[in-house]
């Protein structure tokens, strides 16, 4: 009995400090699960096909705090895990730290760094034009075109991607402004980096974004990657509207660039407990390389493609979120682009890709 007790106390001593330690520590567990119906609806000759699925948008789970370390100066972190609510590849792609996971130091006057993993600031503007309203995410997520993102990678020409060996800066907000910087290197034989800088406005209604990205040697020796990306929106009350710009540039081995211009609109309409979102999202044809291409970026003619979006949110309660919505992707009769999300990687030149979603998120 007294061999007890005393166990008893020495592990009540050992406790002790863990507890405070926890008890001066912000932690808060968070996440979302976000799942739909799809209805996809392209050509046989595409790999997708006609099918109906339930997908599991991007849901995760995630842990993050903050602890006061005195002087204004906090330590901060964040560990997000993806998880398939759908059970489709649930082995490969829910592991521990699989989204944007760090650790970093946040003064109150100079803003905060990070290393870890992370997407970039370049990702982070999407907001500004983008559908919001469903969580960007799905095959409504509206970076199909923009950054050719997609299921592309940043080996094959897709900007704003998460990356590993990221090191970040973040500027305290001043009159709604804030910059951002980012670096990431790689570890493979090219060494290749990613930088990305981007300056965000969020205030009285207007929110604005100019972005900028380079991938240095990341899809191979002397081959590097550019993309700027211009972006306002003005919430009216009524209505809001929002635009961009987008400028992306590739080398092309023995031959001159390949450039690209995207230019796109989109409509945000209060409706009860609800919102309409609509976007029309141009991608013109590759220019400059005579048969080069990265991705779904090539030159020439007949390469060009539109992005058309209609969905419908409705407000369940402050933490769950109803939708419906319609995709189609025109693709000139030699462009190759997909979804944003739950796309395919080997569309056929041409096929047009469409799709209606009922889905639901709940936020927690």
């Amino acid at each position: 009995m007294k061999k007890k007790l005393i166990a008893i106390a020495v592990a009540g001593l050992l406790a002790a400090p863990l507890l405070a330690n926890a008890q001066t520590a912000n932690v808060t567990i968070y996440g979302r699960i976000n799942m739909d119906v799809d209805f996809i609806s392209s050509a046989s000759n595409s790999s997708l096909g006609k099918l109906t699925r339930i997908s599991s948008n991007t849901s995760r789970i995630g842990f993050k705090g903050t602890e006061a370390l005195g002087g204004g100066l906090n330590a901060i972190f964040q560990v997000e895990s993806q998880f398939q609510g759908d059970g489709v590849n649930a082995g490969t792609n829910g592991m521990l730290a699989s989204r944007d996971t760090w650790l970093g130091l946040q003064g109150n006057s100079w803003g905060a760094v990070k290393l870890g993993y992370m997407t970039t600031p370049y990702d982070d503007a999407q907001a500004v034009f983008g559908n919001t309203n469903t969580a960007l995410t799905s095959i409504l997520q509206t970076g199909a075109l923009w950054g050719q993102d997609g299921p592309n990678n940043r080996a094959n020409g897709s900007f704003g991607a998460r990356t590993a060996n990221a090191a970040r800066y973040e500027s305290p907000t001043i009159a709604g402004l804030t910059g951002k910087l980012q670096y990431s290197t790689d570890e493979t034989a090219n060494h290749g980096w990613v930088g990305t800088a981007g300056v965000f406005y969020d205030n009285a209604g207007l929110q604005a974004a100019v972005v900028y990205e380079t991938n240095q040697e990341w899809r191979g020796v002397n081959l590097n990657d550019q993309a700027v990306s211009v972006m306002a929106g003005y919430n009216f009350g009524v209505v809001r509207p929002a635009l961009v710009y987008e400028y992306l540039t590739y080398d092309i081995p023995g031959t001159s660039s390949l450039t690209r211009n995207l230019v796109g609109g989109s409509l945000t309409v209060p409706i009860g407990a609800g919102k309409l979102y609509g976007a029309v999202i141009y991608a013109d044809r590759g220019r400059g390389a005579d048969f080069g291409n990265v991705g779904n970026v090539r030159a020439g003619k007949d390469t060009e493609a539109t992005q058309y979006e209609l969905s419908y949110s409705y407000e369940l309660s402050k933490r769950t979120v109803a939708y419906v919505g319609y995709v189609y992707i025109d693709n000139g009769k030699k462009a190759t682009y997909s979804f944003g999300h739950n796309g395919n990687a080997n569309v056929t030149s041409g096929v047009d890709q469409q799709g209606l979603i009922l889905g639901m998120v709940h936020f927690f």
